[in-house]
């Protein structure tokens, strides 16, 4: 497994400012959390597949609830022990791959 450097944590006035720019996310505590809906199981697990990729190139994974059709995201840095530009640049990206 790829090791990546301990990214800094972000001030509480950035975090806003980045969550005001993706919809639907939230900060619960030193995460980010955001429910998707789907027609049904196998879409939901379609986007869950979707995501995968850029999760791996980013070398940054979500925590992943699957409940039939709705998948909810938390991203956050582990290595940081909060939120980091790196969970920022994954909702943006998976925001992407939920419109796809």
């Amino acid at each position: 497994m790829m090791r990546v450097p301990k990214a800094p944590l972000l001030p509480p006035d950035e975090i806003d400012s980045f969550l005001s720019t993706l919809p639907g996310w939230t900060r619960v505590g030193e995460t980010i959390v955001k429910r998707f809906s789907f027609k049904d199981f196998a879409e939901a697990l379609a986007f869950v597949n979707r995501i995968a990729e850029p999760a791996q190139a980013m070398n940054h994974h979500p925590d992943v609830a699957i409940h039939w059709n709705e998948v909810t995201l938390s991203l956050w840095t582990h290595a940081s022990g909060g939120l980091t530009h790196r969970d920022f640049d994954l909702a943006r990206a998976v925001e992407e791959k939920a419109g796809a």
